[in-house]
């Protein structure tokens, strides 16, 4: 065997990587059940009263518009693993924070929506800590 095939590496994704991907996945499916939610509200196929667009008032224009795009654009943003789908989960997080920790009078106050935008920022945190930390490890 020579010595250039015994120093070769495989490049094979630990654990934690794998798994961090089937948690993007699963975070890309939920942003994709967001952003239909946006877009049944959009097109008044809602049965709450002022749900359809015409009948919003601006600020929940403004809003579901914006959400309505970029929660599907995140989601194929996960689920192609691709660098910029967490950067756009982190602005409809921040939207959506904004929106109903901000200014409950206007939106309504979901205290559920914010748990579950903290806990998908914690677990995405833990997560590349822990890749960081095995790549670390294993170049020593």
């Amino acid at each position: 065997m020579s010595d250039v095939t015994s120093r070769r590496f495989v490049l094979q994704p630990s654990t934690a990587e794998v798994i961090f991907a089937w948690f993007q996945r699963v975070i890309a499916g939920y942003c994709l059940l967001f952003g239909i939610l946006y877009w049944i509200r959009l097109i008044g196929f809602y049965p709450g009263s002022l749900w359809r667009f015409d009948l919003m008032p601006v600020h929940w224009q403004v809003a579901a518009v914006t959400l309505a795009v970029f929660f599907p654009f995140a989601a194929a943003g996960l689920w192609m693993l691709a660098s910029w789908g967490p950067v756009i989960w982190f602005i409809c997080a921040a939207t959506e924070t904004v929106m109903y920790a901000g200014f409950p009078e206007l939106f309504g106050h979901r205290p559920l929506i914010l748990a579950s935008h903290a806990a998908v920022a914690l677990l995405y945190i833990v997560f590349r800590v822990m890749i960081w930390m095995q790549k670390r490890q294993s170049r020593r």
